[in-house]
């Protein structure tokens, strides 16, 4: 009887966030038409090269779909040097309709944030704009920037942040929405705002305790403190910590090292597992084995999961198409 009240529960609670259905009919479908959309809303460039996104605003935020053996990969670089890469309210708009367009693009594999300016990753909020802002529009502006922030969170796919500098405030909150951090030794991170008399608004209250710990997590929010990359993965806060290379890209370099791992698993089940991570870490292990349950149910009848046997019994690669 435990078992399946669990279980409605799951599904109870998958209904009310969203939905597991409408979850794995995104993994399981991913529409052309959505793959055209995120290509022109994105002014995507083929290849990750020196060539910028064209197109007025959307410079401040440069998309690229990876081809080759990164093909399935799409590298989202902040742009802004003059102002340390800090969010705006642009890079916001921007990034909310790249995210829009991403989520149920099927050819999607992984996605990479990092920066396309030297020695940082994100500022935070920028503080000049801010400034010039009402009290009412700093609340929406929040708010919104609090709503894309979790449109990162819960991309379908697997995200890794790319820490090759300083990642404050906003920053490390857009970081912490990632599934995977990498950061150089030399990186600044840490959640700031109370020295500016304010708390962390797009997250860093709640998914910092949930990835280092509520102790530890309210020292840093308290203290203001900034960590390097060496005691960023001490506590926690990151995966991997590498040293600088002469290029300053050592972090996304190891971010693309970490998304190739991925490409070669099915497209669905990688889709499913991260929801099912995701939907069960917010709830007790009875439920969250239920979630688990509900989630293999929509691996089962794809043809990757034929695909994958038939490659095993004939030990060769398996040939997945998302299907």
């Amino acid at each position: 009887m435990a078992a399946v009240s669990a279980a409605s529960v799951a599904l109870s609670l998958l209904q009310r966030r969203g939905g597991l259905a409408a979850a794995a009919a995104a993994a399981l479908s991913g529409s052309s038409s959505s793959s055209s959309l995120a290509r022109r809303c994105c002014s995507a460039v083929r290849g990750y090269s020196s060539e910028a996104a064209k197109g007025g605003e959307e410079e401040e935020l440069r998309v690229r779909y990876l081809d080759d053996e990164h093909k399935g990969i799409v590298v989202l670089g902040i742009n802004r040097a003059h102002t340390r890469n800090a969010l705006n309210k642009n890079v916001i708009k921007t990034l909310s309709k790249v995210l829009e367009a991403l989520k149920s693009d099927k050819k999607v594999r992984t996605v990479i944030f990092r920066s396309e300016v030297p020695g940082v990753f994100c500022a935070g909020a920028d503080l000049k704009e801010r400034a010039k802002m009402h009290s009412s529009e700093v609340s929406s502006f929040v708010s919104r920037a609090r709503a894309t922030i979790n449109d990162i969170a819960n991309l379908p796919v697997p995200t890794i942040a790319a820490i090759d500098g300083i990642a404050l405030g906003g920053g490390l909150e857009l970081a912490l929405a990632c599934d995977i951090r990498v950061a150089v030794t030399s990186a600044k991170m840490g959640l700031v705002e109370t020295k500016l008399a304010i708390i962390p608004g797009a997250g860093g209250t709640q998914r910092l305790p949930r990835t280092i710990g509520v102790s530890l997590a309210k020292e840093l929010i308290f203290s203001a403190r900034v960590v390097d990359g060496n005691e960023a993965k001490s506590i926690g806060l990151i995966s991997h910590v590498v040293e600088q290379n002469e290029g300053g890209d050592a972090a996304y370099r190891r971010a693309l090292t970490l998304a190739r791992e991925f490409l070669p698993q099915g497209p669905v089940a990688m889709r499913v597992a991260k929801l099912a991570i995701n939907q069960g870490m917010e709830v007790d292990m009875l439920t969250g084995l239920a979630i688990e349950e509900a989630c293999y149910a929509q691996t089962i009848p794809t043809k990757d999961r034929i695909e994958g046997l038939l490659a095993f019994k004939e030990k060769r690669p398996p040939r997945y198409k998302g299907e």
